[in-house]
């Protein structure tokens, strides 16, 4: 005798591997089909299930990825709030003005109505920076720099580094939209001039001031630790 396992038996058994899945990362659709699928099915049920833990769901079907972040301190609750689960942090102005950039990158990309995914070497992000920035004397050094601050975006899950042999290749995550909005790509020029005078002074400071690739500068967004 066939079983057909009912939506509540499907909730029982997919909702919780969804949901640990979402707090360890991103769940993106060309990741794992089976698993998008079950998302798309349950989303309701994921929503009130993490609703409890302080957390919203994010899905872009569209784009393909869901992830969690923090529900906003004025949304409703239904008594004292649970401890924030997903930690956040500030990024340095390296890496928030290499978002910015391959944000505006995505954009055109997107614009031009071609291919969907958008593939960058890493000597085309140097150039995206390099453009924004004075000659530097020390190229190998300068290169180096950027390298690291590519690293970090990898480490935040808004770059993919793709396995193909020859020069370094990324894919940038359309998760970052979620990230870098259209009104604050709207202002990018205004953000771009702060995000130029905050890495010219970086660089220009001692080495052993600058605390590594932090330095003391701030951005006006923060990431979520494990993922974006």
């Amino acid at each position: 005798m066939v079983e057909v396992e009912s939506g509540a038996d499907l909730a029982g058994s997919e909702l919780p591997s969804l949901a640990v899945t979402l707090l360890k990362g991103v769940i993106y659709r060309d990741g794992d089909e089976r698993l998008w699928a079950a998302l798309l099915n349950l989303q309701a049920q994921l929503r009130d299930y993490m609703k409890v833990l302080g957390l919203e769901l994010v899905l872009d079907e569209a784009e393909g990825y869901a992830f969690l972040r923090s529900r906003p301190d004025d949304a409703e609750t239904t008594g004292p709030r649970p401890p924030r689960l997903i930690a956040r942090r500030p990024l340095s102005f390296p890496v928030s003005l290499l978002l910015a950039l391959l944000r505006k990158k995505l954009a055109e990309f997107d614009a031009g109505g071609g291919e969907t995914r958008l593939v960058l070497t890493r000597d085309e992000i140097v150039e995206l920076v390099r453009v924004f920035l004075p000659d530097s004397s020390d190229d190998t050094r300068f290169i180096a720099r950027i390298e690291t601050h590519i690293n970090k975006i990898v480490e935040l899950g808004f770059l993919q580094r793709l396995k193909t042999a020859g020069p370094a290749r990324y894919e940038v995550r359309r998760i970052l939209k979620a990230f870098v909005d259209a009104q604050w790509l709207a202002e990018f020029d205004d953000r771009l001039a702060a995000y130029r005078a905050q890495w010219l002074a970086e660089v220009g400071a001692p080495e052993d001031a600058q605390g590594g690739e932090a330095g003391s500068g701030r951005s006006r967004g923060d990431a979520r630790t494990g993922h974006p």
